[in-house]
């Protein structure tokens, strides 16, 4: 990745992290003032202050810390220091059970309402998504069996219509946690209408670690563009050989080129070696030696040569739905797509506990980072979803029972509630121990996961 690329990938990651930490925050601080509790800091960031300022007639000090991976609002209590006789009635810990279990899973529910507002704001807004139509499923996949054939269209997933790529893959995955059969029903070329079961408890575990779909052998069909270039980048191996915007490729070392997808699959794959480009320019037909150079593209070295593919917006019709819908039914599938979306992280946690799921599903700052330099480069939209998915990962996270956790602090109220007292000071340290060390662990194994894929590619 070059100099522009870390930049742009840093920025995304920092501007997703400073959202969802502020969202978080400010839940818990909007509850609590809303209980009347005295506000003393709200920090985005953790360790030394890099800016600092009091405000309101609390004078609660605004901060932004250096470092940048969490956020905390601190609050008057007695448990971290002496409080002032009249202010006691604004102390946390003198409130109600009832008001300390609604400031503290104010965070999570935050993040989750954030998850609402973003969903519903792109399905009224309208996203532009591949339609799902099948490419010829690789010899030996479970689609191959079940032979579903190039050009089919999905219509739905056991009697669940989907109009996207992206809406058969949620569908497919919500199955394959659940170890189910399915019917893909889907419309074949002709325009008859297939019905496929699919077995997904045949699918090893290891398959949840990447993309079911081509697990599945299920394969986007790309659409089929002419081979004309677009764009050639300057000082490129193109520019230099001397390609030109409008030149049809129609073949590459001898082997001829039915369109765009071939020809990006021939360069991709030809190493770094100077390929032969015969090109039709001015109803002339040229032979143009190029010499491709090696580029590294998600751990492994790729060809390229400095060429674009010249937008055809007939093609793009037809390969693109955009999905749009009014408030009340927006809000609604807004509702619907965080609710999967929470309880299918749950699922997939609950069977990594269980040893049915790898442990490599686990991701760290590093694969965030990617993730969110990659869908702002691919637009706002992806972007704002990349946003949401996050935010729901960090709301359910947050509610898992574990200690130093808003959810370990729920199960604190819990057991006080049974007890009908608090717990004892010692077993709560005995907890943040704990807690801490299952943090630790974890972030260990999320940076292990990180390096991992960035070696392996």
């Amino acid at each position: 990745m070059n100099s522009t690329g870390v930049i742009w990938t840093l920025g995304a990651f920092l501007l997703a992290l400073g959202v969802l930490i502020v969202v978080h925050e400010l839940g818990h601080y909007w509850v609590a003032r809303l209980c009347n509790v005295k506000i003393l800091r709200f920090s985005i960031g953790f360790g030394r202050p890099l800016w600092s300022r009091r405000l309101g007639r609390d004078g609660t000090e605004w901060q932004i810390a250096a470092f940048p991976l969490g956020g905390y609002v601190k609050m008057l209590d007695e448990h971290e220091g002496e409080v002032p006789p009249a202010e006691l009635p604004r102390a946390f810990n003198r409130q109600s059970l009832a008001k300390r279990a609604a400031i503290v899973v104010a965070g999570p529910l935050a993040n989750l309402l954030l998850a609402v507002v973003l969903y519903a704001f792109l399905f009224m807004s309208g996203v532009a998504e591949p339609r799902p139509i099948f490419a010829a499923p690789p010899e030996g996949s479970l689609a191959a069996e079940l032979k579903i054939g190039a050009g089919e269209t999905a219509r739905s997933v056991s009697g669940k219509p989907v109009a996207t790529w992206s809406e058969l893959r949620w569908e497919i995955l919500r199955h394959v946690l659940a170890r189910d059969e399915i019917v893909l029903e889907t419309l074949d070329a002709r325009g008859n209408i297939q019905l496929h079961r699919i077995d997904l408890s045949r699918l090893p575990p290891e398959a949840l670690e990447g993309d079911v779909l081509p697990a599945l052998g299920l394969r986007l069909q790309p659409p089929d563009l002419p081979a004309v270039i677009g764009s050639v980048q300057p000082d490129s191996p193109a520019a230099r050989a001397g390609l030109r915007v409008g030149d049809r490729i129609v073949a590459i070392d001898g082997a001829p080129m039915g369109g765009w997808q071939a020809v990006a699959v021939a360069i991709r794959s030809a190493g770094a070696r100077q390929m032969t480009l015969e090109v039709e320019r001015d109803a002339q037909r040229l032979a143009i030696d190029v010499q491709a150079e090696l580029v590294e593209e998600r751990g492994k070295p790729v060809a390229r040569i400095g060429i674009a593919v010249r937008d055809d917006p007939e093609v793009r019709r037809a390969f693109l739905v955009t999905v749009r819908y009014g408030a009340f039914e927006s809000l609604k599938r807004a509702l619907n797509q965080t609710w999967d979306t929470a309880t299918l992280s749950l699922r997939m946690i609950g069977r990594m506990i269980m040893g049915e799921a790898s442990l490599r599903n686990v991701s760290g700052p590093l694969t965030i980072a990617d993730y969110a330099g990659q869908s702002a480069r691919m637009g706002g939209e992806h972007f704002l979803r990349f946003l949401a998915l996050i935010s729901i990962s960090l709301g359910v996270l947050n509610l898992l029972p574990i200690p130093v956790l808003d959810g370990g602090h729920l199960m604190y109220y819990l057991a006080e509630l049974i007890k009908g007292k608090p717990l004892s000071e010692r077993v709560m340290a005995i907890g943040q121990q704990i807690g801490l060390t299952v943090l630790a662990l974890l972030m260990g194994l999320a940076l292990y996961n990180d390096i991992f894929r960035l070696i392996s590619g």
